[in-house]
């Protein structure tokens, strides 16, 4: 039987856009009045690269970032990912052509967007049927080993897209400031799924990070991943109601790791997961500095103040904590 399938367009890497603050999420779909994650449901996931070079680089050195970004993925603690390369072909990415395919193409209507990734989805059950991935020709790319001054770093920008595609959304763990031209400069970024591209040159995020590996080792966990690692779970108030859209931060005082997500129901419940076991400090923050639309299709109160739960809370090996309650003030 022929599946019911829709487009999606997902999720791009930017360039001085608006920058929003704390937690990795997950991409989902509508299925019958609830939301499915959405995810590759059989591996290894198949690729083709196109042949056109970019500027700044040849089709080979495009094929060799993907090939470095589709490794990092695979080395993820804690994840089962796989991917395969299937071979070069002249057709461009965003075809619905039955191939996951990425290369360059020119966006010109898009000249702030380095790259984005779009799905074709079997809306029965969430599974990712095909996905493209394009590198903006707007901008000029480097592989250089230690960067290159004035040029966006192809693999970095892979690592990225190739996230959106295994199913992760936007995090929002980093840090911006506004430029002179009113735009954000990335100060400091805690995931590679942070929506604004590090400055020109940079070549730290061809390095996952915790919340990135927290994200997809939940989307594709490993053998014995559940039974290693822990999560954390409560609900945000604010005057005795459920908060939707509140940021909750697990921070890991021993090893410094940061890990997010939102409360994302009207009851203001939230779950942290693929911990490692230890103990958490907990910060409930608003997206009052973030294109909201971005991650919610529904209004959220933003009127509260940052609040730190009132003790820690320890992520058990093989299970969740005991559901906290975190109260929030309005501003």
């Amino acid at each position: 039987m022929r599946p019911a399938v829709a487009w999606l367009l997902a999720c791009a890497v930017t360039v001085g856009a608006q920058s929003p603050v704390s937690a990795y999420l997950k991409l989902g779909s509508s299925i019958n009045g609830r939301i499915t994650d959405v995810s590759w449901q059989q591996q290894p996931i198949r690729y083709f690269v196109t042949e056109r070079d970019g500027p700044g680089v040849t089709a080979a050195e495009l094929r060799g970032a993907i090939g470095r970004a589709t490794a990092t993925w695979q080395n993820a603690s804690g994840a089962n990912v796989r991917f395969e390369f299937l071979g070069s072909t002249s057709a461009p990415p965003g075809e619905v052509d039955g191939r996951t395919t990425l290369g360059f193409l020119d966006r010109p209507d898009l000249d702030r967007v380095l790259g984005a990734t779009s799905f074709l989805i079997d809306t029965t059950n969430g599974a990712i049927v095909e996905a493209d991935v394009f590198f903006n020709t707007r901008f000029t790319w480097s592989v250089s080993a230690q960067g290159d001054a004035g040029r966006v770093d192809l693999e970095s920008v892979a690592l990225h897209e190739l996230g959106h595609l295994l199913g992760l959304g936007h995090s929002a763990l980093g840090e911006t400031e506004r430029t002179s031209t009113g735009g954000r400069r990335v100060v400091a970024s805690g995931a590679v799924m942070f929506p604004i591209a590090m400055t020109s040159g940079a070549i730290a995020d061809r390095t996952l990070q915790p919340d990135d590996i927290a994200g997809v080792a939940d989307l594709y966990p490993a053998a014995g991943q559940l039974d290693s690692t822990g999560g954390i779970t409560g609900r945000v108030t604010k005057n005795g109601q459920g908060l939707l859209g509140a940021h909750v931060v697990a921070f890991n005082p021993e090893t410094g790791a940061i890990v997010g997500n939102f409360a994302l129901n009207m009851d203001g419940e939230f779950a942290i997961v693929r911990l490692a076991p230890g103990p958490y400090v907990l910060r409930v923050e608003p997206l009052d500095d973030a294109d909201v639309e971005s991650y919610f299709s529904t209004a959220i109160d933003v009127d509260f103040r940052v609040t730190y739960a009132p003790r820690a809370v320890v992520a058990p090996r093989g299970g969740s904590s005991s559901p906290i309650e975190i109260k929030v003030q309005p501003k």
